[in-house]
């Protein structure tokens, strides 16, 4: 019997929460999943990714759900999967996670539901390294994950609702591993104390409502100013929308896209970001999006 998943995309990091912070953004992809009795998997896509991501068992999502069924030591049936996918590709907006996630949610599906809420994190993370981007995509809200070993320990809350997150998207794609080679080996003590003051100060802001500390607490000095390098406008950008009346802004996850936290003037907001990238003859648009508060959903 045919069933669907929906998958919030995200943002990771809001400046200083390297590889930590997380927020799940009302822009999904939607799969439809049915069991089938040759085995393998075969993909219908539409959308982004359509005729680019692999449309068999090379794809992520399946690679996601046989990691899962040999975690639950059961064999993983045969799929046909209908995906509608409204992510753009290597944005910074989590596209890879909600393969992830949704390949282990369809997995526990099929195999009885061996896998709670909690361990499907883990094996989300174990597959895709680091916990940033597949925690809200499950969870959905503001996530807070560190690695305790192999584990994830999580904690979610939910910003006050009338927090919007104004995403300025180029049209061009920066890969996560491209992002994270730019990264220095080891920083200055000093550099490393201001993110991490940062990072606690952009938490407590998000959850108590106090958006006005969100200019000074999305500052970062752990991975901004190298991936700047690889984005034009990229500080010019986080000063428009802070001009426009945004209370903070950041690279989205690995990037290249761009967000600006509001409340008001959203689509002034994502003019300001998107003319900077015009004025260098970089096509872009923007979307206002809200806080996702459920996460992944299965019907």
């Amino acid at each position: 019997m045919e069933f669907r998943i929906r998958l919030p995309g995200s943002t990771a990091n809001l400046g200083p929460g390297y590889d930590a912070l997380g927020m799940a953004l009302s822009i999904y992809n939607e799969v439809a999943v049915s069991p089938r009795t040759r085995p393998g998997a075969s993909f219908t896509i539409r959308g982004e990714g359509r005729g680019i991501l692999p449309s068999d068992g090379d794809n992520l999502f399946y690679r996601a759900a046989q990691f899962a069924a040999q975690r639950a030591s059961k064999p993983l049936p045969g799929l046909d999967i209908r995906m509608q996918n409204n992510i753009p590709l290597a944005r910074g907006l989590g596209s890879s996670s909600t393969a992830i996630v949704g390949g282990i949610i369809a997995a526990n599906r099929l195999l009885g539901d061996p896998f709670s809420r909690r361990e499907m994190l883990d094996i989300a993370t174990a597959i895709e390294g680091h916990p940033d981007n597949v925690s809200p995509c499950l969870l959905g809200g503001l996530t807070a994950s560190v690695m305790d070993g192999d584990r994830v320990a999580c904690i979610r809350a939910l910003p006050p609702a009338d927090l919007r997150a104004v995403v300025a998207i180029p049209d061009f794609e920066l890969k996560t591993q491209d992002a994270r080679n730019v990264l220095p080996a080891a920083i200055a003590h000093s550099d490393a104390v201001f993110s991490a003051s940062r990072a606690c100060l952009v938490t407590a802001a998000l959850i108590t409502g106090n958006f006005d500390l969100l200019a000074v607490g999305m500052q970062d000095r752990l991975h901004h100013p190298y991936r700047a390098k690889l984005i034009p406008g990229f500080d010019q950008i986080l000063n428009a929308a802070v001009n426009a009346g945004a209370w903070g802004a950041a690279l989205s996850g690995a990037g290249p896209t761009m967000i600006a936290l509001t409340a008001q003037n959203a689509d002034a907001i994502g003019r300001a970001m998107t003319g900077i990238w015009a004025s260098k003859n970089i096509p872009s648009h923007h979307r206002v999006l809200k806080i996702d508060p459920f996460g992944v959903t299965l019907t």
